[in-house]
């Protein structure tokens, strides 16, 4: 995830819904058209495209763009390697949510057979 240290320099992110690709390019410190190249090399980053072929990105985009900024900018990684990264963490937080739900799900059983035992 991105640390709040390497986010500083850049400005809080407004409480707005879309967001224009030159507001995003100051909101993350990086040029439009390099945002425009990172569409075509980071799948997650999908912008909605509207009239005339404009894009409105969401505050995730956002934040999504901050963080390859980082891996990019701040971290040294290859753009093979920030797509990698990003891979492997959205495979960790699903992994991570899994683990949870099923650890959840076996209490709760485990205490749906105490009640049953209790019962008879």
């Amino acid at each position: 995830m991105l640390e709040t240290s390497n986010n500083k320099e850049l400005p809080a992110i407004p409480g707005k819904r879309y967001f224009t690709i030159g507001e995003v390019s100051d909101l993350c410190g990086v040029k439009a058209h390099v945002l425009r190249y990172w569409e075509q090399e980071f799948p997650d980053l999908k912008p909605m495209k509207r009239r005339g072929n404009r894009r409105y990105y969401q505050r995730q985009d956002v934040i999504l763009i901050r963080q390859i900024r980082s891996l990019l900018h701040e971290q040294g990684y290859t753009i093979n390697g920030a797509r990698q990264k990003l891979a492997g963490e959205e495979a960790e937080d699903d992994s991570m949510q899994a683990n949870q739900l099923s650890r959840q799900i076996i209490t709760e059983l485990e205490n749906i057979l105490k009640i049953f035992k209790d019962k008879t």
